[in-house]
């Protein structure tokens, strides 16, 4: 028996779409992605299948697509499907293959959904995926907003499985008999998601036998930290923070009854490009005399009588500013430049003001600068790059 009941609740509670929604599903034929789509089938959601053959993997990625083509035909659903060259698509953006692969198909799912009519695009993500997650993010260094693992809605994905394990889902597959295909390439440790997968994983399930559970209620907890932290911070900054012109005061003695001083003082002052040096440096200088100043790139710090007074830098115009991975905002002449860092999929957004761009890709800090002369980019589409220049 498929867990209808578990599923359209799970839908529910997390107010995945609404009854009268129309869903993409992202099927790539493996176990997960097609209990994901016969549990859709079962709920009596209108749903259509996307594919992408990303040619890596010669005739058994033909054959991936012919099945999932076939599933489509035999659910009686909409199908949609493409081929990629990926190798020669991360060549040319000298990025990696699985990097190449994720972008072009969020980037796709995002044309098809909108093009055909779809309310959001249905991923098969699962606990363990969710754990995997967890795991990376704490390998190469995180904030609480990365101890959230997937979330089980973020724009117009969602992912309806969050509530079920991957034995689980094996047992789903053998109970009900349904036909799947697998992928080679996930017996492969070379990439760390599988190296996690197949070697770390299992030695944690020895020492803890019910790890999905407990990540699922750790997970829980940590989102909930997420939004005590953010309504904490919100509160103080209603409170604490005094504007006065461009410029915005505090009073030192409200900063040293901070606890924890170094998170809240962090997340405070994230909006004026602060990093954890100068939070450490701030700190050390609260008791200190008068006339210390740090500086952002955009944004001057000063202790004054007992202030710290925040003023945003002057930025002449044909200047440079830096931006660093902890700015969320930035003043450059004439504009304001807003950042949000989140997990969302690369997609970029029908808004001539607004750019998506894979945080895995930069390499910090950035340079924001004028146009000049020989600067080019290679529009989506396009097989070449095209002059800066001969766009404007």
């Amino acid at each position: 028996m498929l867990p209808v009941k578990l599923f359209t609740d799970f839908i529910d509670l997390n107010n995945l779409f609404g009854h009268s929604s129309k869903v993409l599903a992202a099927v790539s034929g493996g176990m997960d992605s097609v209990v994901m789509v016969h549990l859709l089938k079962s709920s009596g959601v209108n749903f259509g299948i996307a594919h992408c053959n990303f040619q890596l993997r010669g005739d058994e990625s033909t054959g991936d697509q012919e099945f999932c083509r076939r599933l489509a035909e035999q659910l009686h659903v909409p199908f949609h499907t493409i081929n990629f060259d990926t190798l020669k698509y991360g060549a040319d953006e000298k990025i990696s293959t699985q990097m190449a692969a994720r972008n072009l198909r969020y980037q796709w799912f995002e044309e098809v959904r909108i093009q055909s009519g779809y309310s959001v695009i249905a991923l098969a993500h699962h606990q363990n995926d969710a754990i995997e997650t967890i795991l990376l993010n704490l390998t190469r260094g995180t904030g609480i907003a990365g101890m959230h693992g997937i979330l089980p809605k973020n724009g117009a994905l969602v992912r309806p499985l969050l509530f079920l394990n991957r034995e689980q889902i094996k047992n789903i597959i053998a109970e009900n008999r349904l036909d799947y295909v697998e992928d080679s390439s996930n017996a492969s440790v070379k990439y760390a998601r599988n190296k996690l997968r197949l070697e770390v994983i299992p030695k944690l399930k020895e020492l803890n036998p019910a790890l999905e559970q407990t990540f699922e209620k750790n997970l829980q907890h940590f989102r909930e930290l997420e939004q005590l932290l953010a309504h904490t911070v919100a509160d103080l900054q209603k409170r604490l923070f005094v504007y006065q012109d461009s410029e915005v005061h505090l009073l030192l003695d409200e900063l040293k009854k901070l606890a924890p001083q170094k998170l809240l003082l962090f997340n405070l002052l994230q909006a004026f490009g602060v990093n954890e040096t100068i939070v450490d440096d701030l700190i050390a200088s609260l008791d200190k005399h008068p006339g210390r100043v740090f500086e952002t790139p955009s944004y001057r710090l000063v202790i004054d009588r007992g202030k710290l007074i925040i003023s945003p830098v002057d930025c002449q115009a044909g200047g440079e500013i830096r931006i660093r991975l902890n700015d969320r905002e930035l003043d450059y002449p004439g504009y304001k430049l807003s950042i949000l860092h989140d997990d969302s999929p690369l997609i970029v957004k029908n808004n001539p003001l607004a750019v998506s761009i894979d945080t895995d890709l930069l390499i910090y800090p950035l340079t924001l600068r004028a146009w000049r002369q020989g600067d080019h980019f290679y529009p989506l589409g396009m097989r070449g790059n095209k002059k800066i220049s001969d766009f404007l």
